[in-house]
């Protein structure tokens, strides 16, 4: 499945927020899924930065070409945003990793 990974970015530490969607998407990958990583673009803002609802767009965009979506714990209004478009759509919602099929097998 093409799985989308949403979980905190801004708030708190914004390097281990990144780390643990990396390690997530780790996880969904060794279990035979396609992860969709927004936090990458992190590292196209410290190069080319931008506004926040410019990633969103962006995020949200790609959101609608995926088949279900993990959300990671942790307080984050975007990744609350990208639920709600989720189950919008119809598209299977996770809540944590270890939720998503075959993860941890």
């Amino acid at each position: 499945m093409r799985i989308y990974v949403a979980g905190p970015y801004a708030l708190g530490d914004v390097a281990q927020n990144v780390r643990q969607a990396i390690v997530a998407a780790d996880v969904l990958l060794k279990a035979g899924h396609t992860p969709f990583l927004p936090h990458l673009f992190h590292f196209w803002h410290l190069v080319c930065p931008g506004p926040p609802d410019q990633w969103l767009k962006l995020d949200l965009t790609w959101l609608h070409l995926c088949e279900a979506l993990v959300r990671l714990p942790g307080e984050s209004a975007g990744a609350d945003q990208e639920v709600a478009l989720a189950q919008t759509l119809g598209m299977p919602v996770f809540f944590g990793v270890q939720n998503a099929p075959g993860a941890y097998e």
